[in-house]
């Protein structure tokens, strides 16, 4: 396992939950919510956190849908993933959006997301007037069958 690397949270309310990991091997740490709420029947909501954080420089924060929210509720995050950029330094929120005609409630200090931070590679981006052959070429969706 390699060294982990430290991120520094700086808590913006005193209710907020400093995030963490559920078990020694999971993935992901969560996100709880600052306040109670509900996301109304096909409605999107936003979900203060309580939190900022401070990402390493060539890292990014990646925010996921908890996956019990979707199965069991039919709620997801409203961007799929969020991306939160190392220069970012305001609250974490997370815009849930709910897929069903039943509302969703939750607490304060609930589970409502999770997230990793990842490395990033720098990329220069160079523009050329022809790109390097490949036998894919130019086929796209379902290009490669079912």
């Amino acid at each position: 396992m390699s060294t982990p690397i430290t991120v520094k949270i700086k808590r913006l309310h005193d209710g907020a939950i400093v995030p963490r990991y559920a078990t020694a091997g999971a993935a992901c740490f969560d996100l709880h919510a600052l306040e109670a709420g509900e996301v109304g029947a096909y409605s999107t909501f936003k979900v203060r956190t309580g939190v900022a954080v401070e990402i390493p420089p060539c890292h990014v924060m990646l925010i996921y849908s908890r996956s019990g929210h979707g199965f069991r509720n039919g709620v997801r995050l409203v961007n799929a993933v969020g991306v939160i950029d190392a220069d970012y330094r305001g609250e974490i929120a997370v815009g849930l959006k709910n897929d069903t005609p039943l509302r969703f409630e939750f607490e304060a200090g609930a589970r409502i997301a999770q997230a990793m931070i990842l490395p990033i590679p720098a990329v220069a981006l160079l523009e050329v007037d022809e790109l390097a052959a490949t036998a894919r070429g130019e086929g796209g969706f379902g290009s490669t069958g079912t």
